[in-house]
């Protein structure tokens, strides 16, 4: 069973991977205003929020 669900998690990862990627796009430009404008909030909040998308990155074997 659990092997079923790994299969299942990988081909949702598969689908989600581009998904992710213009997220993380986004999260560095927001990231890259916060610097720019000197925003601590908004840097941390896009940092924690990379960290994130890394995360599931990382969960989906993207980085194998």
């Amino acid at each position: 069973m659990e092997q079923v669900m790994n299969t299942l998690k990988r081909k949702d990862g598969r689908d989600r991977i581009p998904v992710l990627r213009l997220e993380i796009d986004y999260e560095l430009v927001t990231l890259h205003d916060a610097m720019a404008t000197e925003n601590l909030d908004e840097m941390k909040a896009a940092k924690c929020r990379l960290r994130q998308l890394h995360a599931e990155l990382v969960e989906y074997g993207f980085f194998r």
